[in-house]
């Protein structure tokens, strides 16, 4: 059994179980997300060609994880025109997990099965989630720690602790905080710079 998807301008063949990579969605590890461009769906030795949609097809899927792809160089020139620019690039991708199939309205996948495959999905969010958390419970349990010395009056317990703040790393990212800075080019729309002519006359 599998559904032929539409989603990002891409399209995917999926089955029930898959995790599979797509462009960014705007939905947050463990969500549920029901995807319906459903183009072909094939099971039980029927298939189903939707022109260009399958009629009452839908896939339904849970946010495993979120990541970003490699990154790319992007330049480009002109000969003979002195341009030159480099960019670089990384898309953002989203991991979902397909729980269900949908045709004509009715689920295609057994309900036992259908809930094995939600019971992963939300297994493989939650450890995706907790990674993401880890450096910040170790912090918390440091500050934790560091304020019980201070009470106490243990002056090598508190140094320690210190120590121990300072050393855990839990900075953002530069490529993070880069993606949340608005862009922009420090002039004014419509000001034009001038150059001085360095050819040899």
């Amino acid at each position: 059994m599998y559904a032929v998807i539409e989603t990002g301008g891409k399209q995917y063949r999926v089955s029930p179980g898959q995790t599979v990579e797509v462009e960014r969605l705007p939905a947050e590890p463990g969500a549920s997300v029901t995807l319906e461009r459903v183009l072909l769906v094939s099971g039980d030795g029927s298939t189903l060609v939707g022109t260009p949609t399958v009629p009452g097809g839908r896939v339904v899927a849970t946010v495993a994880r979120e990541g970003r792809g490699k990154k790319i160089v992007v330049f480009r020139y002109n000969a003979k025109k002195r341009y030159r620019r480099t960019k670089g690039h990384r898309q953002d991708y989203t991991y979902l997990m397909v729980t269900d199939i949908q045709a004509e309205g009715k689920s295609l996948v057994p309900d036992e099965e259908r809930r094995r495959y939600e019971r992963l999905a939300d297994r493989a969010s939650m450890r995706f989630q907790r990674r993401l958390l880890a450096p910040v419970a170790e912090l918390a349990s440091l500050l934790d720690s560091l304020a019980a010395d201070e009470a106490v009056g243990d002056e090598e317990a508190v140094e320690r602790d210190e120590a121990g703040i300072e050393a855990a790393d839990t900075s953002i990212p530069e490529e993070d905080l880069a993606a949340d800075e608005p862009k922009s080019t420090g002039k004014a729309k419509g000001a034009r710079t001038e150059r001085g002519d360095t050819r040899k006359k």
